[in-house]
């Protein structure tokens, strides 16, 4: 029995959560929602965008005429810096109910002052300049005593809950180490403790080996598919040098990081010939006094596309219910975007094999 080919578990040994595989369901007929293709001509400014150069925001904040990247505290933030301390630890019945209160601060930052550019629109010295806005964020905020986690995130498209065309993504700096990157962070030390070697470091150099979850790789970083990888088109973004983050980065690693992005985002867009909807995020180490040993910085991308740039992948019922569920092998995945050209499909000499 060849495994990949029947319905199958996987192990993520980064959150130590198991992913359901079913490969055979791609070829059910689909009559559910599909979602409108990302069409609209667009302007390079628009007067009415609060990010763009020029314009206003909230409580009459203007923004200055920036040429390059542009950051600014959110007007609307997730946390606030001067949060009172407080706790509620012994509520309820047998102390379940606990509350605690929490510090932090949440950044905007505006990639380009283009209005209608996105990763995949722009040229890798362009893409540096972010990348080097992030590493400075992150250095500036995580120095900040009470700081202990700085998430950088991005969301690409209307269908993942982005409210503003604008190339932009978020920072949330926080009191607390969130969730997800805990458990990373603490998997990653295990592994580092029982082994002397990094996880994500061996694992790469298996998949690098292996070649078939393989999509990009230069000197300096490999785009590839998780072996447990949840969504269709899921990719791990990780450099070869264990750096446990941003600011550990050389110049040619930053240089490498803004080409593999470039890349991955125009494969992402030849995929199915539209501005590819996706949430990224940076897991890196914490900056409060508890470190985490064998930790390995890496950017997680999850695009929600399915089958087409009208069908997209629901995380419901089963999946909120029980656990995770794809219907594709991340193989198949791989195969696909590895295949697809590194010229933008609005480009001229553009071929669609």
């Amino acid at each position: 029995m060849d495994i990949p080919d029947y319905p199958h578990r996987r192990h993520n040994p980064l959150t130590d959560e198991w992913v359901k595989v079913s490969p055979h369901r791609t070829k059910r007929p689909w009559q559910g929602q599909q979602e409108r293709r990302d069409e609209e001509e667009i302007p390079s400014h628009d007067p009415k965008c609060y990010l763009c150069p020029g314009s206003s925001r909230s409580g009459g904040v203007k923004n200055p005429d920036y040429t390059s990247t542009f950051a600014f505290d959110n007007d609307f933030p997730a946390l606030l810096p001067d949060t009172p301390a407080g706790e509620q630890d012994a509520s309820g019945p047998q102390g379940l109910l606990k509350m605690r209160s929490e510090r932090g601060r949440c950044r905007v930052i505006c990639f380009s002052p283009r209005h209608n550019l996105t990763m995949a629109r722009m040229n890798s010295q362009e893409i540096l300049k972010v990348v080097q806005l992030w590493r400075e964020e992150y250095l500036t905020l995580g120095s900040e005593s009470y700081i202990s986690h700085v998430q950088i995130f991005e969301n690409r498209g209307e269908v993942m809950g982005c409210s503003n065309r604008h190339p932009h993504g978020q920072i949330w700096a926080e009191e607390l180490i969130p969730d997800i990157p805990l458990k990373e962070l603490t998997q990653q030390e295990h592994y580092y403790l029982q082994h002397g070697s990094g996880m994500l470091e061996d694992y790469l150099s298996y998949e690098t080996e292996q070649g078939s979850r393989m999509v990009y790789a230069n000197s300096s970083w490999a785009v590839v598919v998780p072996y447990w990888a949840t969504w269709p088109f899921e990719v791990m973004v990780l450099p070869y040098r264990r750096a446990a983050s941003l600011a550990e980065l050389t110049d040619r690693e930053q240089t490498e990081l803004a080409e593999a992005l470039r890349v991955l985002c125009i494969k992402y867009d030849n995929l199915f010939l539209t501005s590819f909807p996706y949430s990224m995020g940076i897991h890196q180490a914490a900056t409060g006094d508890r470190q985490f040993q064998g930790t390995h910085m890496h950017l997680h991308y999850y695009p929600p596309l399915l089958r087409s740039a009208e069908i997209k992948k629901f995380m419901v019922g089963y999946e909120m219910m029980a656990m995770a569920q794809r219907d594709i092998t991340p193989e198949q995945s791989a195969r696909r975007l590895a295949e697809l050209p590194e010229i933008h499909y609005t480009q001229e000499g553009f071929h669609a094999d």
